[in-house]
């Protein structure tokens, strides 16, 4: 038998025989559902053989036939009806398990969301990407004829999005391009670090989603539910469709706050704090300024993240804040980082050792943070160091900053867009799709090995709106991304470290060394920091002004 758990209610599998009872009821199945019609093979035991064998093992069955590639929704309904009637657990069977799986996931599409459907159904072996529409459809075959249809859409309305599609507008004014995010405003995410610092106010940090979207370009405010490649075609919540010509693929990340337990419910409130949320910021710099001693810990968790520099930079700026006080000789800082490094291109580990030494900050490496108890200001740490057994240590803190895991978003990872670990699948040079060649990717969400920041994404959208129009065109792509990324490590108020690096760590300064020399802390890379890259965000990147981003020139060794 190939049982396949679906729920903890349902599990499916390919076609069974009166002889599996004894093992279906042993394995803790209290009903079965047959979803095959009889006469479907030679070798098909009759469905009366099925279920005198189960009845006589003490099984509930139900006879729910369905013939192949056609469920009709009155299919459905009978399938729902038998598996909100048996007894469960249920197992549902039929030649190959694919219909039962389908049923499934049409009966559940009411009550679950997509992904959720699209994950558990790909765990046991079935991809219903090809029936997402229906899906979206609560599980009713979708009637709607007129679909949407742009020349270009582009999901996801962040940076690396409103970006590339202000680029690419200013090179082909004439097609037609959307944008799709349900979002209603938009932030400069770099500006968190300097919210949590103290620097900036949250609200220099929000815009309207509205008033940032590129003149010439629509803006559909609603969810992507489900992507279908082979159909040229964006299915939005509610079953709504959008098709394309071409795509641009950068809803940014997820912040998994519900992979470490407890989180959730702690956040805002126990000392327990977050640069990487709008609201959460203020409270971080709230907790700097109270605090006038005790244990502060700072986590990192495994990589990707989005600013790998980001959870250190709190912890430099706070350590600033608690030397100009006179509190830091009372301050236990410790960063909690789920690697093995302090920063990973070792050219610009040696002044941030500096500031280690300075701030007294204790390196405590592989500690990746698992649970939180914040009434008891208690958190716990898996630590994983090489070659040797995991353990689990709990620390007592006064005040933490949190970095949470970071996945790619559930509808891309269940998408057929998506590599093995759940990331847009791109050429790392190009950023198009390895499989589907009218997409392309930027952003957080791909997976090319570049640092995941908002100057890497200033950087890849120009790509991506040449590779695009060179496509428009009928040509191949013309430019490269080089794998630029920049960090502006923030270790005391007034000196940044700037780094600047490509693929494999390149350094990619984009100053000399006698104006802003990035190994080093400087005030003019803070200036840069607080003064030029905000306008240089809002009123060039999302316009498609392309300052100082142009991109490489696509040589023979990048294809």
């Amino acid at each position: 038998m190939d049982l396949r758990k679906i729920s903890s209610q349902l599990s499916v599998s390919p076609q069974i025989t009166p002889n599996d009872m004894a093992a279906i009821k042993e394995a803790g199945f209290r009903s079965i559902i047959c979803n095959r019609p009889d006469g479907e093979g030679a070798d098909q035991p009759s469905f009366d053989e099925v279920q005198k064998a189960a009845e006589a093992a003490g099984l509930e069955v139900r006879y729910v036939p369905i013939k192949a590639g056609m469920v009709s929704d009155q299919d459905v309904d009978a399938f729902g009806a038998a598996l909100d009637t048996l007894p469960g657990p249920t197992l549902a069977y039929c030649r190959t398990g694919t219909r039962s799986a389908t049923l499934w996931s049409f009966h559940e599409s009411k009550n679950r969301p997509m992904p959720e459907i699209l994950a558990a159904t790909k765990a046991a072996g079935y991809d219903m990407n090809g029936v997402a529409r229906r899906i979206a459809n609560g599980g009713k075959t979708p009637t709607e004829t007129g679909d949407a249809k742009y020349d270009v859409v582009v999901v996801g309305g962040g940076a690396g999005g409103i970006s590339v599609a202000a680029s690419l507008h200013a090179r082909k004014p004439d097609i037609s391009i959307a944008i799709i995010d349900p979002a209603d405003i938009h932030y400069y995410q770099p500006g968190w670090t300097m919210v949590g610092g103290g620097i900036f106010e949250a609200s220099e940090t929000a815009k309207t989603m509205g008033s940032l979207i590129p003149r010439g370009v629509k803006w559909i405010k609603a969810a992507v539910a489900a992507f279908e490649p082979a159909n040229n075609a964006v299915i939005l919540d509610g079953c709504r469709v959008v098709k394309y010509d071409r795509l641009v693929v950068s809803p940014g990340l997820k912040l998994d706050w519900e992979a470490v337990e407890g989180l959730e419910e702690t956040l805002g409130r126990n000392g327990v704090t977050s640069n990487y949320r709008y609201d959460l910021a203020p409270y971080t710099w709230q907790l700097v300024q109270e605090m006038k001693g005790g244990r502060a810990l700072f986590t990192q968790p495994p990589m990707p993240i989005k600013c790998a520099g980001a959870p250190q930079k709190a912890m430099y700026l706070s350590g600033d804040a608690w030397n100009r006080r006179g509190v830091l000789k009372n301050m236990d800082i410790q960063f909690m980082n789920a690697g093995g490094v302090l920063f990973g291109v070792k050219d610009y580990v040696p002044a941030l050792e500096q500031y280690i030494d300075k701030y007294g900050v204790t390196l405590n490496f592989f500690h990746n943070l698992v649970s939180v108890d914040g009434a008891a200001k208690k958190a716990t740490f898996k630590v994983a160091k090489p070659d040797t057994e995991a353990t689990e240590v709990t620390v007592d803190f006064d005040m933490m900053h949190v970095t949470p895991p970071q996945t790619a978003p559930d509808f891309i990872r269940v998408s057929p867009l998506a590599d093995a670990a759940g990331w847009v699948d791109v050429d790392q040079a190009t950023l198009r799709h390895k499989s589907f060649d009218n997409i392309w990717s930027l952003g957080d969400v791909m997976n090319a090995p570049n640092a995941k920041t908002a100057a890497a994404a200033r950087k890849q959208a120009p790509t991506v709106a040449d590779n695009i129009a060179a496509d428009i065109d009928g040509r191949s792509p013309v430019a490269a991304y080089d794998g630029y990324g920049s960090c502006p490590l923030t270790v005391e108020r007034g000196k940044i470290v700037l780094a600047e690096f490509g693929y494999g760590g390149v350094l990619k300064p984009s100053f000399p060394a006698f104006l802003i020399d990035g190994t080093k802390p400087t005030r003019a890379a803070w200036f840069l920091k607080e003064k030029m890259l905000p306008p240089i965000y809002w009123k060039a990147m999302l316009r498609g002004k392309e300052w100082m981003a142009k991109p490489e020139k696509l040589t023979i060794a990048a294809e």
